[in-house]
Order: structure tokens, then C-alpha cells, then sequence
């Protein structure tokens, strides 16, 4: 994978969690209580899975990118996104997505929080 494709994909995720963050809606980006983010990135994860199950990696890619817009602090939305991105052979990005992923899964005390995926490839892959 070329530098400028990791730089782009960065440079997306990068915009379009600043344009949640200042789209001038904020009285209802507030008012949105934190479940319901949650449940929609899960909702987001689940159709992802099911995407990959399927064999559509660039369609499973997308959306667990949105789970990762929408949940920022879910491993799982950048784990899905890093199996995805390596099945489509979009390697550098996928290590990318793998390494948030496990940022994001340490940082987590209770282990039940974390996908056993997660755990399977902290536990295996130090």
C-alpha cells in the first residue's frame, strides 16, 4: 500500500470525526444520549460483519469506518476495519487499524468490554 493511500485514509477518518465534532449542531450532537451511539455503532459492526461474511470487503470496510465515526473508543469498529482493509489487500492500512484497535483494547479495565477477538490477538500477537 502506498503512503499516500495510508495518508488518505487517515486524512477521511480525520475529517469526518471533525465534522461531527463541528458541524453546527452541537444542541443535538449533545441531546444524543451515549446508548444511542452506541447501539448504532454496534448496529453499524454487526452489518459490517455480515458484509465480510459475505465477501463484500469494501463494503464491510465502510462500514466499520462509520462505527469508528460514530463510537471512536470501540476497538471493535477499528479491529473489523483492519480484517477488512487486509482482505481487500490494503495492508499498511489495515496494521494502521489493527494497532487503534489495540490501543484502544488495553485501555479498557473491564475484559468483558473487549471483543474475544480482541483478546485473542492481544493474547497471541504481544
Amino acid at each position: 500500500m502506498r503512503r499516500h493511500d495510508l495518508a488518505l485514509l487517515l486524512a477521511l477518518l480525520a475529517a469526518a470525526l471533525l465534522g461531527l465534532t463541528s458541524c453546527g449542531k452541537k444542541a443535538d450532537t449533545a441531546s444524543r444520549a451515549p446508548m444511542a451511539d452506541s447501539l448504532r455503532a454496534q448496529a453499524l459492526i454487526d452489518s459490517g460483519n455480515a458484509a465480510l461474511r459475505d465477501g463484500a470487503f469494501a463494503e464491510a470496510a465502510k462500514r466499520y469506518a462509520s462505527a469508528a465515526v460514530v463510537r471512536p473508543e470501540d476497538p471493535a469498529a477499528f479491529y473489523g476495519l483492519g480484517m477488512a482493509l487486509s482482505r481487500l489487500g490494503r495492508d499498511d492500512e489495515a496494521r494502521v487499524a489493527y494497532a487503534k484497535a489495540r490501543e484502544l483494547s488495553r485501555g479498557s479495565v473491564d475484559a468483558d468490554e473487549v471483543p474475544h477477538e480482541i483478546r485473542y490477538r492481544r493474547t497471541t500477537h504481544p
